[in-house]
């Protein structure tokens, strides 16, 4: 792999990290409801899952599963269900109106809860295990592309990813002064509510 066709690689997953998505909201309403330390490690748990998924792509499982219909369509449905469990629960929040003052750092959270709400928005997501099975191969010649250079081009989605997503909880930690107005809390918790019942939906048409 050379460096040329690894800054055209760059340049791709950029565009696909800056694209919101699942992720995206989940982070950002666990950002606000949970602070920075939350935000942080939902972003982590997102970044073990994109590891998980791009080093399946890697080393050709990612095709196993993509070729098999029960699999994909177990992770599918899976990630339908977590996505409008997540949404139902945003629009329930938004409904009670009931939050906590941000500026004591926002409520408690457990440390593995935050983890796993982001690992888990990732890995039901069988569209990211697409997006790497359909990236991937366009920058793996035969031959000449070891398994190191298969697993540096997954890594960076993850690496820049977590990048990204942990600027976007240093910049909700920042703004927490304006987050903490109830206004702004239940029309985010609608938005990301709305939100992510739309991506389930996406989902479950395929």
């Amino acid at each position: 792999m050379t460096w040329a066709s690894y800054g055209a690689y760059l340049l791709i997953v950029v565009g696909l990290v800056l694209m919101p998505g699942p992720d995206t909201f989940v982070l950002l309403r666990s950002s606000v409801a949970g602070g920075r330390r939350a935000g942080l490690l939902t972003a982590a748990g997102v970044f073990a899952g994109n590891v998980l998924q791009g080093s399946a792509a890697a080393f050709g499982l990612g095709v196993l599963i993509a070729q098999s219909h029960t699999a994909f369509t177990v992770i599918r449905w899976a990630g339908v269900g977590y996505l409008c469990v997540l949404g139902v629960q945003a629009l329930r929040a938004a409904r009670r109106g009931d939050y906590p003052d941000l500026t004591t750092g926002g409520a408690r959270v457990r440390a593995h809860r935050s983890l796993l709400l982001g690992f888990g928005s990732n890995v039901t997501n069988p569209k990211v295990l697409v997006m790497y099975l359909s990236v991937l191969p366009q920058f793996l010649v035969p031959g000449v592309t070891t398994t190191v250079d298969a697993l540096l081009l997954a890594v960076t989605v993850a690496v820049l990813g977590g990048i990204y997503q942990s600027g976007l909880v240093l910049a909700v930690h920042r703004a927490r002064g304006w987050f903490s107005r109830r206004r702004v809390r239940r029309a985010g918790d609608v938005v990301a509510g709305v939100a992510l019942l739309g991506f389930g939906g996406a989902l479950a048409a395929g």
